[in-house]
């Protein structure tokens, strides 16, 4: 049976209108004007778990976190293998939702389900953060594990001290997300390098 352009059309508005909003990027490490009374800070890195099949060494391109009640999107650019992250967010529930993980010219995303909350005017310290990836393999897991490292939070808090000296009365509290471990499928995703559509047997 066909379908009527009108419907179509306003099909096609309906599914614009439900699209989501874009995000917000944040650097890593942000500007000491744009840090203020409410900060989130820890430490995220990444390793291959198994055989390191290809030449580079992983790093974190970004990951994605989501405000749960106004549906704020954030990516936190980060670009290296192991990194602290200072955000200034506001008070209230997020969502880790995404990350991405990049090996040369070689992408792959991860989708997670993982919460924390945000205090008003404390700094937050969100633990450090573990990713492993498998080698390449169909099939490829993303673990994740979170912990609250005590070297880890006193150095976060005097790094925070020494960059942002407005903060120098803020208190810093733990609170680690939730659930503090998570597995994930990890997916390669474009742009893939230019090799021609024949020497790609495996996508990722």
């Amino acid at each position: 049976m066909s379908v009527g352009w009108n419907s179509l059309l306003r099909g096609l508005a309906t599914t614009t209108l439900l699209l989501p909003g874009c995000a917000s990027y944040l650097p890593a490490i942000p500007d000491p004007e744009l840090v203020h009374g409410t900060v989130v800070v820890g430490r995220a890195s990444v390793v291959i778990t198994g055989e390191r099949a290809r030449l580079y060494m992983p790093e974190i391109r970004f990951f994605e976190i989501q405000n749960r009640r106004t549906h704020e999107r954030f990516i936190v650019e980060m670009n290296s293998a192991n990194e602290r992250f200072v955000l200034p967010l506001h008070p209230g529930e997020y969502e880790l939702d995404r990350v991405q993980i990049s090996e040369g010219p070689f992408l792959s995303m991860a989708q997670l389900t993982v919460t924390f909350l945000v205090k008003n005017d404390l700094i937050t310290y969100v633990g450090f953060w573990r990713f492993g990836a498998d080698s390449p393999k169909y099939g490829r897991m993303l673990s994740l594990s979170m912990e609250d490292v005590e070297d880890d939070r006193t150095r976060a808090a005097e790094f925070l001290m020494q960059t942002y000296p407005s903060l120098d009365t803020q208190t810093v509290v733990s609170v680690l997300p939730n659930p503090p471990s998570f597995q994930a499928r990890l997916f390669e995703v474009m742009p893939y390098p230019r090799y021609p559509t024949y020497f790609r047997r495996q996508w990722w």
